[in-house]
């Protein structure tokens, strides 16, 4: 009695099941941001053939009909107005602050020269250094107060000082 080895033979039956498996796909082109295997005639030429593997596309999620819960701003009036009294009140002693630290910078900067400091006079780059520092700080003061203004403005009650 002679045995056969079925063995081999199944393994090429396999091998062969799973090479044809992976050519049967179709073919898939992307169309703009959509992937599709079926490409009409007038979408020919803006198509193109995808030939780098498999592509995977999952779809997004729709987004359903309940509308999207927004935080409530304001909840309870006598509340709120507090938070906006204490928030001005902040908002507008920083104001005065910053009003009052672009006086002495105006004053220091003196119109774009300020006096010499005494290594300043052997070494007019570090003068110049300072003098630009000087204008970053007026600048960059003057700007705040722009904002702190812009910040007291959208508050409920009223505008900013200008002083």
């Amino acid at each position: 009695m002679t045995r056969i080895s079925l063995l081999p033979h199944f393994f090429a039956l396999l091998a062969a099941l799973a090479g044809s498996s992976a050519f049967a796909q179709d073919r898939i082109y992307r169309c703009g941001n959509e992937y599709t295997n079926i490409v009409t005639r007038a979408q020919e030429k803006t198509c193109t053939l995808i030939t780098t593997g498999n592509v995977t596309v999952v779809p997004a999620e729709k987004a359903s009909g309940a509308k999207i819960a927004r935080p409530a701003v304001r909840q309870d009036a006598p509340a709120q107005r507090a938070k906006d009294v204490e928030a001005r009140t902040i908002l507008e002693a920083e104001l005065k602050k910053a009003q009052i630290q672009l006086t002495e910078i105006k004053q220091e900067y003196n119109g774009g020269e300020p006096e010499k400091l005494g290594p300043e006079t052997r070494n007019h780059q570090k003068y110049l250094d300072r003098v630009a520092e000087i204008k970053a700080r007026l600048v960059r003061t003057e700007a705040d107060i722009t904002s702190l203004r812009r910040e007291i403005g959208r508050l409920p009650g009223g505008v900013a000082s200008t002083q």
